[in-house]
């Protein structure tokens, strides 16, 4: 198991996800899209949305829907309800990954700059708490009872264990490798950690913070989703390009499928019967759909045409609404399951990486709000682990 900062091809494949590209200028404008003129900057406006020709387009849920933006260097809360952008949170330097907390009242979000997570009360966009973390931490998660938040250190090869309501840290987990993504069993007793480094995913027990098994994948796993039953873990593997299912009882590798580009997010439906990848690709050879698969016959079953180097995703729970940040074009696309189709696109900051819904509709701001982390946790750069690209 590789410790530290990984291989040479490990810090190849996570630059993948880190690097601030260019944007391709052909990638503006899509024929499945329009964009919507709402940036980082507190630009705002309507979604106008494509009739699908297959089917009626489902009607937008309420709620809100979290972006991190990695190069600007911010939050964004968009309405899901409208597509559009309610307020821009700066002062979160390079946030690679944000995640709403289970009722919706607070969002985490990880710092790669300042090494460090911050806790948003979602009813006024204020920092309420804050912590430190490893290097290079990548995705922050909770545990489905909202007690015990994690993040994974890809810099340092460990996940970092807090009380969830002021961010005490209560543990440190080594498992080596790099940590990347990662996903609580909806059973809540274990979490799911994609150790791109390490080319394993790993189960960490949450009633004792250890690492109880790590499942050789074949390839870097980026990120991973459980199903319902806790039985079944997914992970999307960059080289070759391809989504593995996990055996999480039997610790091992049951089937693996193939995907248009190297993947970067999956996220299943709520019934756990179709998993979506988003097939991001590379700066050279971006991709520009969301994979659909089937989980139980483990086949692709059709895709969907996002932006360029589409990264981030996320479901809402009556499965029918979908949300994908694309990376090399800053936009989110606003993916109809029922239709199979991209409805809108929202122009937001520059890099937009992870992303979270909310059932709770967005609370009114102003178009830009900045938040002042505590100058202690700026002990690193994640940027320090750029790399060539794949």
């Amino acid at each position: 198991m590789v410790m530290g900062h990984g291989s040479a091809n490990d810090q190849e494949v996570y630059g993948m996800h880190q690097r601030r590209w260019a944007v391709p200028a052909w990638a503006a404008v899509t024929a499945l899209s329009v964009l919507v003129a709402a940036g980082a900057c507190g630009r705002s406006g309507d979604t106008t949305a494509r009739t699908p020709t297959t089917s009626t387009p489902s009607a937008a849920p309420q709620g809100t829907v979290w972006v991190a933006e990695e190069g600007g260097n911010a939050l964004t809360a968009i309405d899901a309800a409208t597509g559009r952008v309610v307020t821009t949170i700066g002062g979160i330097s390079g946030p690679h990954n944000v995640q709403v907390s289970p009722d919706g009242s607070r969002v985490y979000a990880v710092s790669g700059k300042a090494n460090a997570i911050a806790r948003l009360d979602a009813g006024t966009y204020r920092l309420a708490a804050s912590g430190p973390t490893g290097s290079g931490p990548a995705h922050v998660v909770l545990t489905p009872d909202g007690a015990k938040t994690y993040v994974t250190n890809f810099g340092d090869g460990s996940v970092s264990v807090y009380r969830t309501g002021d961010l005490t840290p209560t543990a440190t987990i080594r498992i080596g490798g790099g940590p990347h993504g990662t996903r609580p069993t909806p059973d809540g007793t274990g979490l799911v950690v994609a150790n791109l480094g390490a080319g394993t995913v790993d189960l960490i027990d949450t009633r004792t913070d250890k690492r109880t098994v790590a499942v050789p994948v074949d390839g870097p796993p980026v990120q991973v989703a459980v199903s319902p039953d806790s039985r079944y873990a997914y992970a999307s593997i960059t080289r070759p390009a391809s989504i593995v299912k996990i055996g999480l009882r039997a610790g091992m590798t049951v089937a693996r499928v193939a995907v248009s580009a190297a993947p970067a997010q999956v996220y299943l439906t709520p019934d756990g019967r179709t998993l979506l990848s988003a097939d991001q690709g590379t700066e050279d050879r971006p991709g520009n759909v969301v994979s659909l698969i089937n989980t139980e016959s483990m086949t692709a079953t059709g895709h969907i045409t996002a932006g360029s180097g589409p990264h981030g995703i996320v479901v809402e729970p009556t499965g029918q609404r979908a949300w994908v940040t694309n990376m090399y074009d800053s936009t989110v696309s606003v993916l109809d399951l029922t239709a199979r189709a991209a409805v809108a696109t929202i122009r937001v900051g520059d890099e937009p990486n992870g992303i979270s819904y909310s059932a709770r509709p967005p609370a009114p701001a102003p178009a830009r709000i900045d938040v002042v982390l505590p100058s202690p946790h700026a002990t690193g750069d994640m940027h320090d682990h750029d790399m060539p690209d794949m």
